[in-house]
Order: structure tokens, then C-alpha cells, then sequence
């Protein structure tokens, strides 16, 4: 995934706790990081993990940009 390093550094449950709004996009693809009790894969890698394939991968990453578009607009 290529979202912009301050997220996409950043292990996941630290990245769901400031934005949780990830955490339900990636649940919506039956990503279970919201439940996950180690947390802490980065959240480049978190969606590759999963082999959900390109196409969903890409589906992910755009509603995670479109996502933190809204927090800067």
C-alpha cells in the first residue's frame, strides 16, 4: 500500500486508536486488526498480509486516502 508514511509507518493498533475510521474500512473487508491482540504489523504491510489480491488492495488504500483527505480538508 502506498499511504503516506506518518500512516503507513505506523503499526496498526496505534493507527486505529487515533483513527478508527481505518479500523472500520479494513473490517469491512474482513481485516480483523480492530480485534487483533498484538497489533502491531505496519499499516503498509497490514492489507498484503491478507492476500486479498491488487484489485481489493487498491480498493482499501483509496478509501483510506480518500479517508485522510477529509481530515485535511
Amino acid at each position: 500500500m502506498n499511504l503516506p508514511e506518518e500512516i503507513g509507518n505506523q503499526p496498526i493498533n496505534k493507527t486505529i486508536e487515533q483513527h478508527p475510521r481505518i479500523g472500520e474500512i479494513l473490517q469491512k473487508y474482513d481485516i480483523g486488526c480492530v480485534t487483533c491482540g498484538v497489533g502491531i504489523c505496519l499499516v503498509k504491510d497490514v492489507v498484503s498480509i491478507h492476500a486479498l489480491g491488487d484489485e481489493t488492495e487498491a480498493k482499501i488504500e483509496t478509501e483510506i486516502r480518500d479517508y485522510l483527505a477529509t481530515l485535511d480538508a
